[in-house]
């Protein structure tokens, strides 16, 4: 066998090993949530059980989960640069499919005794939206199927939320009413593609 052929065959044996997980590339249709669920049926099978346990319906998750992530499962902020040049570490500790930052995310394993939970692990990223968008329910009374008002309260915190800090923040008020218009949007796709 001739050195190319063998290097050839090499090449593609790594490329096919080397592929990594797709838990971490976004779905190919992210506008349409027939075929999100299509495409990764992982996906619905946590949101559905996120809401029997929760009450968070699924079309609402999916708009948080798209606004936050795309779906990515590793998404992170970006990098901070000094001078534009000197690395100073990333925006934020938020990470993955719900970008709960590092805190909010140990409260939430400790509050449920769930310490081996992952932000990268779609069942556990759903269960968190759950617990978060529940506990923003029952302090703050905004309900579980309003995607703009738990985005909110979800992206500013809920005493952020309380002190009304996204009035000041008309980007925000503007991503929150396209979260809406997106859940929405996945809500009737679903109940098409349900049938």
């Amino acid at each position: 066998m001739s050195r190319f052929l063998r290097a050839s065959i090499l090449l593609l044996s790594l490329a096919a090993c080397g592929g990594g997980s797709r838990q971490f590339e976004a779905p190919r249709k992210l506008d349409d949530a027939c075929a999100i669920v299509a495409e990764r049926p992982q996906y619905l099978r946590a949101m559905r059980a996120t809401e029997r346990k929760w009450g968070v319906p699924i079309h609402v998750q999916m708009a948080v989960i798209h606004q936050e992530s795309k779906f990515i499962g590793n998404a992170q902020t970006p990098h901070r640069f000094a001078l534009g040049v000197i690395p100073m570490g990333r925006q934020s500790t938020a990470y993955g499919y719900s970008q709960a930052l590092n805190g909010t995310w140990e409260e939430y394993q400790k509050s449920e005794g769930r310490g081996r939970a992952k932000r990268d692990r779609i069942t556990d990223a759903t269960d968190f939206m759950g617990w978060y968008f529940t506990e923003t329910t029952r302090k703050l009374g905004i309900p579980l199927s309003d995607a703009q008002g738990q985005y909110l309260a979800y992206h500013e915190g809920r005493s952020g939320y309380s002190r009304q800090s996204y009035l000041s923040k008309p980007w925000l008020v503007e991503v929150a009413a396209k979260v809406k218009r997106r859940s929405e949007m996945y809500e009737s796709q679903l109940n098409g593609c349900r049938r």
